[in-house]
């Protein structure tokens, strides 16, 4: 249901997305989980089980989400979750289309502070929406209190349309659709 990204060129170099392996990057992602900044926006803290059960959740799932982990010229630099949006429990909150596809980004600590993301998201964003027609749109939910994720996100094609209060944040919604689709009104 979700897309194979595999190799992206992007400007900060070949991007590598592939499918978390849970025994071979369970260590370093439970690390990016433990950082404060990081579970400041997950709320993942802890030890390896915690990170096991929120990943086994996906790669046992029933395919609607998918945990990549991003490596940038060979190097970790991030861990991005690609989800159906329309099947998600996200959709009761917004005016869904199907197959809508939906992006949750984690940067690495090493990797923050570099001008990333938005380059990274641009890259991960368009090969969605090539290799998935029927998608038309690609969308977001960060914290709206997480104003480096929102911009990056704004710098990467996508438009803040709305705020959602969702049961654990209120988020901005981001959308990035295809050139041939209309956009969502702007509700904020």
């Amino acid at each position: 249901m979700i897309p194979e990204t595999g190799t992206i060129p992007t400007p900060a170099g070949e991007l590598v997305l592939r499918t978390v392996r849970s025994a071979a990057d369970l260590d370093l992602l439970t690390g990016w989980m433990n950082d404060p900044d990081t579970d400041r926006w997950w709320a993942l803290a802890g030890p390896p089980g915690t990170t096991a059960a929120h990943l086994a959740a996906q790669l046992d799932g029933d395919g609607r989400s998918r945990p990549v982990l991003a490596l940038l010229d060979g190097a970790p630099t991030g861990y991005f979750e690609l989800y159906r949006a329309d099947l998600d429990p996200l959709a009761a909150h917004y005016p869904a289309r199907p197959h809508d596809l939906g992006l949750h980004l984690l940067l690495a600590p090493a990797a923050r502070g570099r001008g990333l993301a938005a380059p990274l998201l641009d890259a991960i964003a368009a090969r969605l929406l090539e290799r998935e027609p029927r998608c038309t749109r690609v969308l977001a939910e960060p914290d709206v209190r997480n104003t480096p994720s929102v911009r990056a996100f704004a710098r990467a094609g996508f438009t803040r349309v709305a705020d959602l209060d969702l049961p654990d944040k209120r988020a901005a919604l981001m959308i990035r659709r295809r050139a041939d689709t209309p956009p969502l009104p702007r509700t904020t």
